[in-house]
C-alpha cells in the first residue's frame, strides 16, 4: 500500500492543483458573466453546477433558526467550545497603533485599522464543515472587521447545511448567501444586486474556486492559494505506529491528493507504520479516498538519524508537522518551516483542526518557508504616520534634497526647498 523509501528517493512535487487552460477560461468567462450579470447570473450558475433553483439568494433569519432546530444539542456545545478557544488564541495576536514623539517634536507611528468589509468562502457539497467557519471569521471578528458575508453552494433543496449555518451564527458572521465555485467568489470581488463587494476573499475551494481567487486578486486581496492537505510527522523508536497511523490517515482522508509522509530513523517502526496504514485504513469511511492518497502521494522515509528527518521536514516545509519523537522540546528549536507543528503523542494533529485555539487554516505547498497561518493580521491594514517638526525638517532637508536629485527627481527636492526659501512666492 506505502513504499518504503530513503530521503533521496522521497518525491518534491507539489499537490497544488494549478489548472488547465482549458479551466482558467471557464473560470475567466464565468466571472465576467458575473460582473455583468450580477444576481442573475449567480442564480443561473447555482443551478447548472448545484442543481438548486433559488427565488432568493441571501439566508433568511427563519432558516438560522430553523438550522438549530436540526443540529444536535451536543454539536452546538461543540462548536461552541471551539470558537470560544480560537477566539482566545486569536485575542492574543491583536496589535496596537502606536506613536512616538522625538526630541524636536516629530511624531512617528503606525495606525492599525481593520478592514471594512470580508468575504469567507465555505466549501459545501459532498460534505460540511463547519469548523472551516469559524476558524476563517472568527479572527476578522477579533480584529474588529465591520461586516463578514460568507458563500456557501446549497445542495438541490436549495438549502445549506443547518451545521454550517449554525457555525456562522456562533462565529459572528452577518450575511449568508448561498452560491459557490468561482461565482460566488466574482460575486464577492466584484459585488452583485444582493452580495456586497468585499475588500478580501478568504476560505478553501476547489480547483475552480482558487483560480478565481487568483483571477480577481488585486481587485481583491485574498489569504492564500491553498493545495491538498499535507502532513509530515517525524518519529523515532519511541513512537506508536498506531497513533503515527492514525495521524497520516487523519489528512489522507481529506483529498485523494493529499500528501502524509512518514520520516523516521527506525526500521521497525517503519514496518509497524506500514501494517497499521493497511490496517486502518480498511476500516475508514472514506476507505478509497485514503487508500488512493497514501498510494499517491504517501510515503515512509528511512533517515540516517532524526537530525537528517527534521531536515528533510524543513526541506519540505509541509502544511502539519508532527514530533513524534522522545524530546520534541528538544527538536523544536531546529524546526524552521512548517504552518503548524504538534508536539508530542497527546498533540495529534485532529486537536489543531477543531478546538485548541490555533488556525487551521495554513499555508500548503511548500509555502510555509514563507507564508504563516490565517490570522488577526490578515484583516488589518497598516498606516504610517509621519508628523514632522520644522526643527526636524530643517535638519534633514538637505539629506532629503541630496537623495531626490541623485534620483533625478527635481520636484521631490524643489517640495523641500520651497519650504526655505524667503520673500513673496512663499507668502
Amino acid at each position: 500500500m506505502i513504499s518504503i523509501i530513503n530521503p533521496e528517493q522521497l518525491s518534491t512535487r507539489r499537490q497544488t492543483e494549478k489548472g488547465t487552460a482549458r479551466q482558467e477560461k471557464i473560470v475567466k468567462e464565468i466571472l465576467a458573466e458575473v460582473k455583468k450579470g450580477g444576481d442573475s447570473a449567480l442564480i443561473r450558475y447555482t443551478q447548472t453546477f448545484d442543481g438548486a433553483n433559488l427565488q432568493e439568494l441571501q439566508v433568511s433569519a427563519e432558516e438560522f433558526d430553523e438550522a438549530y432546530q436540526q443540529v444536535p444539542q451536543s454539536l452546538i456545545d461543540a462548536l461552541r467550545q471551539a470558537a470560544q478557544r480560537i477566539r482566545c488564541y486569536h485575542e492574543r495576536q491583536k496589535s496596537q497603533s502606536w506613536m512616538v514623539t522625538e526630541t524636536e517634536g516629530t511624531v512617528l507611528g503606525q495606525l492599525i485599522r481593520p478592514l471594512t468589509r470580508v468575504g469567507i468562502y465555505v466549501p459545501g457539497g459532498r460534505a460540511a464543515y463547519p469548523s472551516s467557519v469559524l476558524m476563517n471569521a472568527i479572527p476578522a471578528v477579533v480584529a474588529g472587521v465591520e461586516e463578514i458575508v460568507m458563500v456557501t453552494p446549497p445542495g438541490p433543496d436549495n438549502r445549506i447545511y443547518a451545521s454550517t449555518l449554525v457555525a456562522a451564527r456562533e462565529a459572528g458572521v452577518h450575511q449568508v448567501f448561498k452560491v459557490g465555485g468561482a461565482q460566488a467568489v466574482g460575486a464577492l470581488a466584484y459585488g452583485t444586486e444582493s452580495i456586497p463587494k468585499v475588500d478580501k476573499v478568504v476560505g478553501p475551494g476547489n480547483i475552480y474556486v482558487a483560480m478565481a481567487k487568483r483571477l480577481v486578486y488585486g481587485q481583491v486581496d485574498i489569504d492564500m492559494v491553498a493545495g491538498p492537505s499535507e502532513i509530515v510527522v517525524v518519529a523515532d523508536e519511541s513512537a506508536n505506529p498506531v497513533y503515527v497511523a492514525a495521524d497520516l490517515l487523519s489528512q489522507a482522508e481529506h483529498d485523494s491528493m493529499a500528501s502524509a509522509v512518514l520520516l523516521t530513523p527506525s526500521p521497525a517502526l517503519a514496518e509497524a507504520v506500514a501494517m497499521e496504514l493497511k490496517k486502518q485504513c480498511d476500516r475508514l469511511l472514506r476507505k478509497e479516498i485514503a487508500t488512493e492518497s497514501i498510494q499517491n502521494y504517501g510515503a515512509i522515509c528511512l533517515t540516517g538519524d532524526l537530525e537528517e528527518a527534521v531536515e528533510t521536514a524543513n526541506r519540505l516545509a509541509p502544511e502539519h508537522l508532527e514530533l513524534m519523537v522522545k524530546d520534541p522540546w528538544k527538536w523544536m528549536g531546529r524546526v524552521k518551516n512548517a504552518g503548524a507543528l504538534f508536539l508530542g503523542p497527546d498533540s495529534p494533529e485532529p486537536v489543531g483542526d477543531y478546538v485548541a485555539g490555533p488556525n487551521h487554516v495554513l499555508p500548503t505547498n511548500g509555502t510555509a518557508r514563507f507564508f504563516s497561518p490565517l490570522g488577526v493580521d490578515d484583516f488589518i491594514k497598516k498606516t504610517s504616520l509621519i508628523a514632522y517638526s520644522h526643527e526636524a525638517l530643517c535638519r534633514d532637508a538637505e539629506s532629503i534634497i541630496t537623495l531626490a536629485e541623485a534620483e533625478g527627481l527635481t520636484a521631490h527636492a524643489e517640495s523641500i526647498r520651497v519650504r526655505f526659501k524667503k520673500g513673496e512666492e512663499n507668502e
